[in-house]
């Protein structure tokens, strides 16, 4: 019998630390090769790290929402057959190979028991701490029964108490520790706000002729070209717009005070996901026509809902598109997504009431709210900008013009 230490692999990023995510393992689980130990989340993606060797679980370190450096001490397993030293030139290498982006799991808290894996549902679906309950099966297992026999003083007090108002409800406050991507959202955030001054610009856009467009060109071409949303035209127009505002196009270094425009447009499209808002990138987007921004912007959002994206899908985008879509309100002050220095916002289309030349008119209206970092875009030119896309949106036919 040995006992290897097995220490957290650099998961290919070249981070430094990593932040524990959720334990497949508990302590005196036996696993095997290449099972699912642990799920770590970088700054780009939920990395599953398999266990490199198989035996016994001695000891695990950490807990979910820990920011393990690469390199300490993770788990001690305890296998057969080999020396520590042996495994551990070996498995280390094994499992920086192995190490592989998976969706998003659900987040699983270890328990410090053994226990099969539906008692472990069931304990976590009751609110029942695993440490607590006396185990009757073999090694102290925790069995079905055993949390039958936990839980039953609790039910007989419960219902010996005298009952209560049902409108006289007690709050019941619940602590969700912010781990995992959600994390990083968190931080990306708030680093965001904390280092660039943001002003915001509104602006109001008449998309009657586009609207009118769109339903002709969905028409014309249902099922043989993908379905053309308004955002594949919001799309058309900042490319177009950007071609005469390069300066916004750019990344700003603010550690080095260096400003980086971009000749390629690489647009990020901010997507909501059930882990969270991801920022996929259309690659070379002023390469693509109408139909081409519009399949790859669905693909792009179908792979980053089922938590499929990988890091280059992820990142390094020059300028982002953020919309709600029908929740899109009235206006917003999106925030940029560092280190760009614009975003822009998509609000929803609303008919209303409109003065057309002395005359009302019910038109279809959307606003675009839009966000700049002041440090390097002036005013006007963040409105220049803006004025530009309201353009191509209000008169569509500019978007096909060479």
């Amino acid at each position: 019998m040995a006992r290897y230490v097995f220490k957290l692999p650099d998961v290919g990023e070249g981070s430094a630390e990593a932040e524990l995510t959720a334990w497949h393992v508990a302590v005196g689980d036996r696993i095997e090769e290449d099972q699912p130990l642990a799920d770590v989340t970088t700054d780009k993606a939920v990395v599953e790290i398999p266990s490199p060797v198989g035996g016994t679980v001695v000891s695990l370190h950490g807990n979910a929402g820990d920011k393990i450096p690469v390199g300490s001490e993770l788990a001690v397993i305890e296998t057969e057959g080999q020396t520590a030293a042996a495994e551990s030139a070996s498995a280390q290498t094994a499992a920086a190979q192995t190490a592989r982006p998976e969706k998003a799991p659900v987040l699983r808290a270890a328990p410090a028991v053994r226990a099969a894996p539906a008692v472990r549902q069931r304990a976590r679906t009751l609110g029942v701490e695993l440490q607590l309950v006396k185990g009757s099966g073999p090694e102290g297992r925790v069995m079905h029964s055993d949390l039958d026999a936990y839980l039953r003083p609790q039910a007989a007090a419960r219902a010996a108490a005298p009952a209560r108002n049902p409108e006289a409800a007690e709050d019941r406050v619940e602590e969700q520790r912010i781990v995992g991507v959600r994390r990083r959202i968190a931080e990306r955030m708030q680093d965001a706000k904390r280092r660039i001054p943001h002003f915001s610009y509104v602006e109001e856009v008449d998309v009657t002729a586009l609207e009118a467009l769109r339903a002709e060109l969905n028409r014309a071409h249902a099922g043989a070209r993908p379905k053309l949303t308004p955002l594949a035209f919001v799309m058309r127009g900042v490319v177009r717009a950007l071609a005469a505002h390069p300066q916004l196009n750019a990344r700003f270094d603010d550690e080095h005070g260096v400003l980086r425009r971009h000749s390629a447009v690489h647009l990020g499209v901010a997507t909501h996901t059930p882990h969270g808002l991801v920022v996929p990138v259309v690659r070379d987007a002023h390469r693509l026509g109408l139909w081409e921004c519009a399949a790859e912007a669905s693909r792009l959002a179908a792979i980053a809902r089922e938590g499929k994206a990988t890091r280059d899908e992820l990142s390094g985008s020059t300028l982002t598109i953020t919309s709600l879509g029908p929740l899109g309100g009235i206006a917003s002050t999106p925030v940029i997504n560092y280190p760009e220095v614009a975003i822009v916002g998509v609000n929803r289309i609303v008919e209303r009431p409109v003065v057309r030349e002395g005359a009302v008119a019910i038109r279809k209206m959307m606003n675009l709210s839009s966000s700049f970092d002041h440090r390097v875009v002036d005013g006007w030119n963040a409105a220049e900008f803006v004025q530009a896309i309201r353009r191509q949106l209000e008169q569509p036919a500019l978007l096909f013009v060479p």
